[in-house]
């Protein structure tokens, strides 16, 4: 699928590595909307990228069935159907299962810690990928649905939520691809490893450098690298089903 004159969903369009794939997808003629919880951002994201396409920004909640559905029809009524959407929105709460100290419990995963990132992360990729594909397969749309994953989903020291939501969302991404293939529809993941953000480029430089030297390539990954990821997803039509990791080399 080409992308000039499609329309790309993003959640977690306005900032981060949804903001950079939204460059991406307006490079190639894509018309816009973006979803994300953050007005402000979402206004910037807008002036900036308009200039060169169609922007439509909405303000949703991912986790909340009621705002999706109502934000996917009034996408599906301002574009007149959806071609494309990145599942991108996500968040961390990061925490070890148990902490003990001398013998004495000090901490643990409260239930609130791990249930917020399973809503965002998973349940919010459900709803999303959901809506998406009734759109499409309404109006008769051979599209392309991208899930952010992410390497740590086999696995990774204080992240037991992060890592079930991610593993999850590799599971739906070949389920949705066996069912929805009947519909024209292609369903692909993309496992990123530690790419650079403001979050990154704030840490200490020794902890940069150490992250920087666990991988192969000897660096982090950029936003557009991923951004690069998902275009090859959109444009190659045998691609479905499947995770591209892109994290370096790195084994986490």
């Amino acid at each position: 699928m080409k992308l000039q004159n499609k329309t790309i969903v993003i959640t977690g369009g306005a900032q981060g590595l949804g903001l950079e794939m939204a460059r991406m997808c307006a490079a190639a003629g894509a018309k816009l909307a973006l979803i994300d919880m953050n007005a402000d951002q979402l206004a910037a994201a807008k002036a900036e990228l308009s200039a060169s396409t169609t922007v439509h920004t909405y303000s949703a909640n991912v986790a909340d069935e009621a705002q999706v559905e109502a934000t996917f029809g009034q996408i599906d009524n301002d574009f007149n159907g959806i071609d494309g959407l990145i599942n991108n929105a996500g968040i961390l709460r990061d925490g070890l299962l148990l902490k003990y100290k001398d013998g004495e419990l000090v901490s643990k995963m409260s239930l609130a810690q791990f249930q917020s990132v399973i809503d965002v992360n998973l349940t919010g990729v459900f709803l999303c990928g959901r809506e998406a594909a009734a759109i499409m397969v309404k109006r008769g749309t051979k599209g392309v649905i991208i899930n952010m994953s992410s390497v740590a989903r086999g696995g990774n020291m204080g992240q037991t939520n992060y890592a079930a939501s991610k593993a999850g969302v590799v599971a739906m991404t070949v389920t949705w691809a066996r069912e929805l293939g009947r519909y024209g529809i292609r369903v692909g993941a993309i496992a990123p490893g530690v790419i650079r953000t403001a979050m990154t480029d704030a840490m200490k430089p020794e902890a940069r450098d150490r992250l920087e030297k666990m991988k192969p390539v000897g660096r982090l990954g950029e936003a557009s690298e991923i951004a690069h990821t998902a275009k090859y997803i959109f444009e190659n039509d045998f691609f479905t089903g499947r995770v591209v990791e892109i994290d370096g080399g790195i084994s986490m």
